[in-house]
């Protein structure tokens, strides 16, 4: 009975560490949300917006959680017979966005045709979108595919979120001095025996989120692409502008909506250029995008144009002294 009682107090404390662990994970988050809206061209999270992206990464967490417990107890259950890594994709990944995605609007899917077979062909593809926000975690799931991630090895310590990517077999890097050079040779080992394997991978090739203007793509998914002659898929993700701010899902007075748009595919060779290939890509998938990025580009011609024309002023006024 005393070890019994041991064992009931090591696994309280445990929950209540991993419950705080997983508030702060969510408040970080959020505060995270909040730089991606803050540029003059979007409009701000207010506090009201961050308690609801606060309650949206707790119930990822949960979900992911609770998702990744049921999974090992069946694994344990089968004798080892499980995939838990596909039950964990096709899984708990997808039905926790799903739920995720319901306290932020709905997601609509747009050119559904163009996505590859979910057949386990060789190679898989490689699907890539733009990162704009937090909600893009869980709109990419309706294309119903299942896809490994590429992520910081940090990740792991995070709630929820290291349950999946331990579980789901995802890629993971170190980024630390001195050893990132061997994980990111190691990042595209996963990834192209993954995508050998049948599994696709999904990269963000801007390579951070951001909402307010268009950033070029990083080389990462191109190298995957062409190194295996994998498909190319781009993907438009468009987030609404008042994402947050609304009070769906408890009223449905106003109700946000995302767009997730499939483009047509992209046969890969490797004969590519692969600036080209970037670039072409960049372009299909800011297509259908609004124009948020332009307008802080025009916005910052204008103040370099305002400096210009104040240097000029004041070169003027200094002439008109001497002059005198």
């Amino acid at each position: 009975m005393e070890l019994l009682s041991i064992l009931t107090t090591i696994v309280k404390a445990f929950f209540i560490l991993y419950c705080v662990a997983a508030l702060g994970a969510s408040v970080v988050g959020a505060k995270q949300e909040a730089k991606i809206w803050a540029p003059a061209n979007l409009p701000s999270l207010s506090t009201f917006g961050m308690v609801k992206v606060f309650f949206f990464n707790v119930l990822w967490i949960a979900s992911c959680t609770i998702g990744c417990v049921i999974i090992w107890i069946k694994h344990i259950l089968t004798l080892g017979t499980s995939d838990v890594a596909h039950d964990c994709n096709a899984g708990v990944e997808r039905y926790g966005a799903f739920l995720c995605c319901q306290m932020v609007g709905r997601v609509r899917l747009v050119g559904a045709e163009n996505l590859p077979p979910d057949d386990g062909s060789v190679p898989a593809p490689v699907y890539i979108a733009n990162h704009a926000s937090q909600v893009d975690l869980g709109a990419v799931y309706y294309i119903r595919r299942r896809f490994k991630w590429i992520a910081k090895q940090s990740v792991l310590y995070v709630p929820g979120a290291g349950a999946t990517m331990y579980t789901g077999d995802h890629v993971l890097i170190n980024r630390s001095k001195g050893k990132n050079k061997k994980s990111v040779g190691n990042l595209f080992d996963k990834s192209n025996a993954a995508v050998q394997s049948g599994v696709p991978m999904f990269l963000f090739p801007q390579g951070t989120r951001v909402m307010s203007k268009r950033l070029p793509f990083k080389d990462g998914a191109f190298i995957i692409a062409q190194a295996n002659k994998s498909t190319l898929v781009p993907i438009s993700l468009e987030i609404p502008m008042n994402a947050w701010e609304t009070w769906y899902p408890l009223s449905r007075a106003v109700v946000p909506e995302a767009v997730v748009t499939v483009h047509k595919p992209i046969p890969v060779t490797g004969e590519e250029d692969r600036e080209e290939l970037k670039n072409r890509c960049s372009d299909i998938i800011y297509s259908v995008l609004p124009k948020i990025y332009e307008e802080e580009e025009a916005g910052e011609d204008k103040k370099k144009d305002d400096g210009v024309k104040e240097g000029d002023a004041k070169k003027e006024e200094e002439e008109v002294k001497k002059d005198k």
